[in-house]
């Protein structure tokens, strides 16, 4: 008989609670880096959750996670990159929408290592052209490869910090822009059938330990000096590029 604690299906109280406990730890690693905690949960849930199940629930639970450090560190996030970013996310949703179940997640995957690896060691990629047209742009490639891959704050996160001198503005302003990502994601999973209401007690257990994890992780970022903070940066992303490739290559059947 399948478990199911609360109503969640195929989860019991073991797994409800190592989720809910994960989700505080890579909140606390997502406001004090500035990435990686979506990647990192993604990847614990891909354990237990079929894809099907795993992108629309991972992104539910990122939406509140992120949406409560934007909410928390408002004064830190840089507001002239929200309006071109959503207009962008907007259309990245609609064309992600459209081919949702027949794009290839390995290639996506691929991709999006090589370029965290080149955006983490070429900084000077992330701040082509013009700020508005630029967060446009980024807004559209980051929500259509969400639709497929869910985690692509690692990939935002060196515009994002390319984008600013002070370490500070540097996880909220990504929080808010993976929001806006979120809720097109949810709107186009929602244009598709795509519900998650059997799962809501573990998605409201996760966001609520996220927020606790945000609020510690913010406390901490205040006093970790910036240079310290960038070094941690550029380490931490650059690991995630080269796993990304490795699953990548995995899958593919290279190694």
């Amino acid at each position: 008989m399948e478990s199911s604690f609360l109503g969640v299906p195929g989860v019991d109280a073991w797994v409800f609670g190592g989720l809910t406990a994960f989700a505080f730890v890579t909140a606390f690693i997502m406001s004090t880096i500035g990435t990686a905690g979506g990647l990192i949960l993604l990847a614990a849930m891909a354990i237990f959750f079929a894809p099907a199940v795993l992108i629309p629930v991972h992104t539910v639970v990122m939406l509140g996670s992120s949406s409560s450090l934007a909410a928390m560190r408002w004064r830190y996030v840089m507001r002239g990159t929200l309006l071109p970013f959503a207009l962008g996310a907007a259309l990245g949703a609609l064309a992600g929408a459209q081919i949702f179940v027949t794009l290839s997640s390995v290639v996506l995957q691929g991709i999006l290592g090589a370029s965290i690896l080149v955006l983490a060691w070429m900084p000077s990629f992330t701040r082509f052209g013009p700020e508005r047209g630029r967060f446009a742009v980024l807004g559209f490639v980051m929500t259509f490869l969400g639709i497929f891959i869910s985690a692509t704050g690692t990939l935002l996160a060196p515009f994002v910090a390319g984008a600013t001198e002070d370490r500070r503005y540097m996880p909220p302003t990504l929080s808010f822009l993976m929001s806006i990502v979120h809720v097109a994601k949810l709107a186009a999973f929602g244009a598709l059938g795509i519900g998650v209401g059997a799962y809501l007690p573990l998605i409201g257990a996760m966001i609520a330990v996220s927020m606790i994890g945000n609020y510690v992780g913010s406390r901490t970022l205040d006093r970790v000096p910036e240079r310290i903070f960038r070094i941690v940066f550029r380490i931490v992303v650059t690991a995630l590029g080269i796993r990304l490739l490795w699953v990548t290559a995995v899958e593919a059947g290279l190694v």
